[in-house]
């Protein structure tokens, strides 16, 4: 990512990335489609060529929503009994649902703070 020499006002990473703006100047649309990123910004014209999440937000999501489901699950289980075909209908749809909806906004926050901790892949000095 090149340095950005451009004056912006200050942006909220996390308010950008959970709205999904931009993360420089905070108005332009992050994505294109609902995961995928945009080539670049329709107000400041920042190119998103540096945005690159990888698998973070998947890790992120399987840990919350999978905490969240299978412990619901499990209490509802020892607290109420259901039978088998109430958790079918209860939980898979709600993981699937929140999984969509928490990836979107977990992927939007760390390419906004990506850009805002001006992150990069490393590299070795062998000088």
């Amino acid at each position: 990512m090149e340095e950005d020499k451009a004056l912006w006002a200050p942006v909220e990473p996390i308010r950008a990335g959970l709205q999904g703006r931009c993360p420089r100047c905070g108005e332009g649309k992050l994505f294109s489609g609902f995961l995928s990123v945009g080539g670049n910004c329709q107000n400041c014209e920042l190119d998103y060529s540096f945005a690159d999440a990888g698998d973070g937000p998947a890790v992120f999501v399987i840990l919350i929503i999978g905490f969240v489901v299978v412990g619901s699950a499990l209490w509802m289980e020892v607290t109420l009994a259901p039978p088998l075909w109430v958790h079918f209908i209860l939980w898979i749809p709600l993981a699937i649902v929140l999984s969509l909806a928490g990836l979107r906004l977990l992927k939007g926050i760390l390419i906004t703070l990506q850009y805002a901790n001006k992150a990069a892949p490393g590299e070795i000095d062998r000088g």
